[in-house]
């Protein structure tokens, strides 16, 4: 006798999304190097505009964000009508993947993803496939070989997240000439804020001339607008049509597209962040090569953080233990298959300082 609702059977495969650790076992606080957060806060501008239209909360938000569409529009040279916001990109990503695949189909990602992948083709009962990697990154002959004809959506974040890879915009173009037209192309673009200047994926190019390419990008990271939940995205009239027939309704808050406009206007913010995250990336990996005795080394980055490998005898999760010993999180992999490495997001220069002096001091070297 059935005595309460049954779910969907595939909801059983999904786990909450785990977010970046704050606080140690003990309960202490520690310095989040865990979430890609922005270690240079937010643009001041944005913190005015929040302050100021917080001061009244009775009237629901722009549905459609009009004006916040066509300032990205603005910036980036796009048709506002081709733009969708959302409560951060995993909106837009779900609604993505939900328009188009269902019991039966498959998602196809890269085998090192953003973890929020499989949870988005559990989520419609759809197959989540892990296509082979190239040396962690992904691989444009991989992820093709993974494609079948029960294949819906392949998702790739460019860079990618947690290794920090990056495909250039050849590689980009390969992986879409390659799919068959009724297969969709999302490219997430997180972190592209923090690419050098000049260098592009070619994936909103692709997204504004073909019809099976959604490309999605975030305010919460080069913007330092995370608490806000702000993300946008791109492609043809069609699939911006099914995107905004599935997101939530006044989705975006009144504030938070306030902060938004000010933060895009900020555009000095965004590069005082990518110089800040340059910088001490570099010196970061520096360090870290310094280590390879030891059987450390930093996987090359092109985001906010760096992917640190431990194949000597030094553990991850010894390394884990004492930078949090020492008052810092960081975000352990094995859930990801990647038991032996720490993705580190740079933080400020003073918390890098103290990271770099606990990892020497646990392999002995104070060199």
């Amino acid at each position: 006798m059935i005595t309460r609702p049954t779910p969907k059977p595939w909801i059983a495969k999904i786990h909450p999304y785990a977010p970046g650790k704050s606080t140690a076992a003990d309960g202490r606080a520690l310095v989040k190097l865990s979430a890609n957060e922005n270690p240079l806060g937010t643009s001041p501008a944005a913190i005015a505009a929040l302050e100021t239209h917080r001061q009244d909360a009775s009237a629901y938000p722009d549905p459609d964000a009009k004006e916040l569409r066509a300032k990205i529009a603005a910036i980036h040279g796009l048709d506002p009508a081709r733009i969708v916001c959302g409560t951060g990109s995993g909106e837009l990503l779900t609604c993505a993947v939900q328009s188009l695949a269902g019991p039966g189909d498959e998602v196809v990602f890269s085998r090192y993803s953003f973890s929020l992948y499989p949870l988005l083709a559990h989520k419609v009962g759809a197959t989540p496939v892990f296509a082979p990697d190239t040396d962690l990154a992904a691989s444009v002959d991989g992820l093709l070989a993974s494609v079948t004809s029960r294949t819906k959506v392949v998702l790739l974040d460019n860079p990618n997240n947690p290794v920090g890879s990056f495909l250039g915009a050849d590689e980009v173009a390969r992986l879409h000439a390659g799919l068959p037209k009724d297969v969709l192309l999302v490219v997430d673009q997180a972190y592209a804020e923090y690419l050098a200047a000049g260098v592009d994926d070619g994936g909103l190019a692709l997204a504004q001339a073909h019809e099976n390419v959604l490309v999605s990008r975030t305010l919460s990271k080069a913007y330092g607008l995370a608490a806000e939940r702000i993300g946008w995205a791109t492609g043809a009239p069609h699939l911006i049509d099914l995107i905004n027939r599935l997101r939530g309704p006044f989705n975006v808050t009144a504030s938070g597209q306030k902060a938004a406009l000010a933060g895009l206007e900020d555009q000095q913010f965004v590069e005082d962040s990518r110089d800040h995250n340059s910088a001490e990336r570099a010196r970061f990996s520096d360090a870290i090569s310094a280590l390879g005795n030891h059987g450390i080394s930093a996987v090359p980055s092109e985001a906010n953080f760096v992917l640190v490998r431990f194949d000597g005898s030094v553990t991850a999760g010894a390394a884990l233990d004492a930078l949090a010993k020492a008052g810092y999180a960081v975000r352990h992999l094995p859930s990801q298959g990647l038991p032996n490495a720490l993705r580190i997001t740079i933080g400020k220069t003073e918390d890098m300082d103290r990271v770099i002096a606990e990892l020497q001091k646990l392999c002995g070297d104070t060199a």
